[in-house]
Order: structure tokens, then C-alpha cells, then sequence
């Protein structure tokens, strides 16, 4: 999720750039990497935590496909690529899995287009959509994803971008009310129970630059993205405690991530 002014702009600081640049990527500017290293200063392992999340993401997609037999995915809140990007790590559990994108931001969108290409049996596609409006999502979703079958609803690292919960809430519950039966719900969002008052701060010093809005909710606001489903076990924890491999040994991160059945 973006903010307008941050759209195709390297003078102001960009979500998905700075997040690049803890991945260790090369797709942000300086403008980025000096908002993301005045985060480091308060948090000096906020890299450990968004690495945290993306090898949460490979362990739950290869769940999702390998246990749940999940073969589709909606991932809304895209970001730049990376590595073990959601179509990467489905299709090499089963090359016909079908992954949509969906971002708000045109600069992600150009990127994804370029880089993620699906395996000739299974199918990519990249829509350009905001999650305040999951009508939009859906009515995309429904031309490349079989809404007959379940689907994996991938909201990671974008909840926490939507500031109102009346708006949060009110968007999440719409995309999941439309999910199939036996679909989904993976979400992860940012979190000051780890790291406190330097994890706020950051955040508020990250919006003043310009950069896009961030909040931090608490475990009990995030089970309530989850009310009504059935919450997978251990249920809502720091992603590096969701199903860890053996000897993993990653350290509490800033991010809490669930993952719960439709």
C-alpha cells in the first residue's frame, strides 16, 4: 500500500523500496535507504524481522500447497519482488498453481510485470488495486482465480498500512466473506509488543518524512482479523514462531503473522 505522493517519486521515502533495502535488494533510492537506516538506528534488527516474513511466507505458501492442497493465491499488498516471491514457492510445490497480484502502486505493478513470470502450466497475474476498496480486488480476481475452488488470501505487511479499523476490519472481512469454502486467510502486520516505544517512534518518524502511514497493532486486534475462522495452531505469534524448521534458531521479530481456515 502507498501513498499517493510517494507514487513513482524518488525524492519522498516508499514502503515497498525501503523494505527492498532491508531485503537486500536493489530496486530504491537514497531517499529510501536513509529512512530505512534511521529505522535501523531504533531498531537495529528490523532487517532480521523482514527477512523473518518473507521465510514465513515460503513456510506457509508450502503449507498451503503441500498439506491444505491449495493451488490459487490472491496476494493483495504485493510489494517489490524479491525471492520466494508467492508464485515462486507455490508452483515449485506444484507447477499449476495461479497466483493475482494486487498492488496500489504502479512502480510495483511495472516491476511485478517484468519479473514474476509464472511456469508455462500454472498462471501469473498483476492487477493495480487498492485493499480500501475490496470490491475491486474481487471483481479482478474473479477473471484469473476460480472462485469454485479455495483460495490462499495473502494479506501480508498491508493491514497495517490501512490506519482507521472501522477500514481494516471492514476490508479484510469483505475479501474473506467472498473466499471459497476451505480457503485461506495468511496475514502478518507490525507490532510494538516486541520492541515498544522505539517501534512507535519509528513509525511516526517514518509517516512524518512522507513516507507511507504505519501503525502497530496489538495480538488481541490482529485475532480479531481472524474472528469466526478456525485459527491455525500455534495461532497469532512473531513470524519467526509460525511453524519453524528445526534448529531455525530466528529471534522473536516485530511482525506477527497468522494463518487461519475459511
Amino acid at each position: 500500500m502507498t501513498d499517493e505522493r510517494s507514487k513513482m517519486d524518488s525524492t519522498v521515502p516508499h514502503s515497498a523500496r525501503i523494505w527492498n533495502y532491508w531485503l537486500g535488494g536493489k530496486d530504491n533510492f537514497a531517499v529510501d535507504r536513509a529512512a530505512g537506516d534511521e529505522v535501523i538506528a531504533h531498531i537495529p534488527d528490523i532487517p532480521i524481522g523482514a527477512k523473518a516474513e518473507r521465510a514465513f511466507l515460503k513456510r506457509v505458501v508450502t503449507f498451503l500447497v503441500e498439506d491444505a492442497g491449495i493451488r490459487q493465491f490472491l496476494d493483495v499488498g504485493t510489494g517489490l519482488p524479491s525471492a520466494d516471491n508467492t508464485h515462486e514457492v507455490a508452483q515449485a510445490a506444484d507447477p499449476h498453481s495461479r497466483v493475482l497480484y494486487i498492488d496500489n502502486d504502479p512502480l510495483v505493478m511495472a516491476h511485478a510485470r517484468a519479473l514474476l513470470t509464472s511456469t508455462p502450466e500454472g498462471a501469473c497475474d498483476y492487477v493495480e488495486a487498492d485493499l480500501r476498496e475490496p470490491a475491486t480486488i474481487l471483481e479482478a480476481a474473479r477473471r484469473t482465480l476460480d472462485f469454485t475452488q479455495p483460495i490462499g488470501l495473502m494479506l501480508l505487511g498491508v493491514v497495517n498500512h490501512l490506519m482507521d479499523d472501522d477500514v481494516a476490519y471492514g476490508a479484510v472481512a469483505e475479501l474473506v466473506k467472498a473466499m471459497p469454502a476451505g480457503s485461506y486467510l495468511v496475514l502478518t502486520h507490525s507490532t510494538a509488543e516486541i520492541h515498544g516505544e522505539p517501534m512507535l517512534r519509528a513509525m511516526r518518524e517514518t509517516t512524518e518524512r512522507g513516507g507511507t502511514p504505519i501503525r502497530a497493532r496489538t495480538r488481541v486486534e490482529l485475532e480479531r482479523f481472524f474472528d469466526g475462522l478456525d485459527l491455525l495452531e500455534p495461532g497469532v505469534v512473531t513470524c519467526s514462531r509460525w511453524r519453524p524448521l528445526a534448529d531455525s534458531g530466528e529471534p522473536e521479530v516485530y511482525l506477527f503473522g497468522g494463518v487461519a481456515k475459511i
